[in-house]
C-alpha cells in the first residue's frame, strides 16, 4: 500500500523497487549467455572441421553437460563462500556489540554523521537502536558490511538456476542439429538471435539501453564464435 502526505504526495512501500541482488536472476541470465556462448562456439568450431553430424551433435551434448555441471559448482562454491564470510562478520559484530556496547553505539553514531545526520539526531538515533540487541547487530551489519542479514542470497538457489538457465542457452545452438539439421545455417541463426536477447536482459543489471548491450552481446559472442569456427576450419576433421 502507499502512504499519503500532506501534500497528497503518494510515498511507494519501502519494498516496492526490484531485486537487485539478483538472488536467482543474476546466475539465470548470466548462464544463458554463458551457455550459448560456449556451446555455439564448441558447435561452430567442430562443425567447421569438417566433421560428421554426430560428431557435431557429441561435442554439443558433451559441452552442454560439462558447462552446466561446471557453472552450478562455481554458482554455489562463490556464493555458499560468500555467505560464509558475511556469517562469521556478523558474529565478530555480535562479540564486539557484547563486549563493548558504549564503543560501538558511539561508532554507529559516526557513520550516520558522516552521512549527513546531525550530530546529536545521530547519537540519538544509535542510541535507540542500540537498546534492542537484535537490532542492534542489524544495524551495524547493515551500515559497516553493506549487506541485509535477512536477506541473503542461497547457494542453492544460485546454482540451480544457474545450471538450468546454462541448459537451456547450450541447448539453443545445438537444437536445429537435434531435429535433423546437417548444416550450421540455423545454428548460425538461433546464435545471433539468442546472443542479443541474452545480451538486451543483462541490461537488467546495468545503466547501458537493451540495445547497447544486445548489440555488445551478439559482437563479443560472434566474435568468439567466429574464431573457434575458423580453428576448426584451419585444423579440419
Amino acid at each position: 500500500m502507499t502512504v499519503e502526505t500532506e501534500d497528497s504526495q503518494r510515498i511507494p512501500p519501502p519494498d516496492h523497487h526490484r531485486d537487485v541482488t539478483g538472488g536467482w536472476l543474476r546466475p539465470a541470465v548470466f548462464g544463458v549467455t554463458d551457455g550459448l556462448v560456449s556451446n555455439a562456439s564448441l558447435i561452430l568450431g567442430v562443425g567447421g572441421s569438417g566433421a560428421s553430424t554426430h560428431a557435431v551433435i557429441l561435442a554439443g551434448l558433451s559441452g552442454l553437460a560439462a558447462g552446466a555441471f561446471s557453472m552450478a559448482t562455481g554458482e554455489y562454491i562463490s556464493v555458499a563462500s560468500q555467505q560464509e564470510l558475511t556469517l562469521a562478520e556478523i558474529e565478530v559484530e555480535k562479540l564486539e556489540l557484547h563486549r563493548v556496547p558504549i564503543a560501538e553505539e558511539a561508532e554507529l553514531a559516526q557513520v550516520y554523521v558522516q552521512r549527513g545526520v546531525e550530530p546529536a539526531l545521530a547519537r540519538e538515533v544509535a542510541r535507540q537502536l542500540s537498546a534492542n540487541p537484535e537490532e542492534a547487530w542489524r544495524a551495524h551489519v547493515r551500515e559497516e558490511l553493506g549487506v541485509d542479514p535477512d536477506d541473503l542470497p542461497s547457494p542453492w538457489t544460485a546454482a540451480i538456476s544457474s545450471f538450468g538457465s546454462f541448459v537451456v542457452g547450450a541447448l539453443i545452438p545445438l537444437l536445429p542439429f537435434l531435429l535433423g539439421a546437417t548444416t550450421l545455417l540455423l545454428t548460425v541463426v538461433l546464435t545471433i538471435a539468442g546472443l542479443f536477447t541474452a545480451g538486451a536482459a543483462v541490461s537488467r543489471f546495468t545503466s547501458r539501453t537493451w540495445w547497447y548491450s544486445g548489440a555488445r552481446q551478439l559482437t563479443l559472442g560472434g566474435l568468439a564464435a567466429a574464431v573457434t569456427y575458423g580453428i576448426g576450419s584451419a585444423v579440419g576433421a
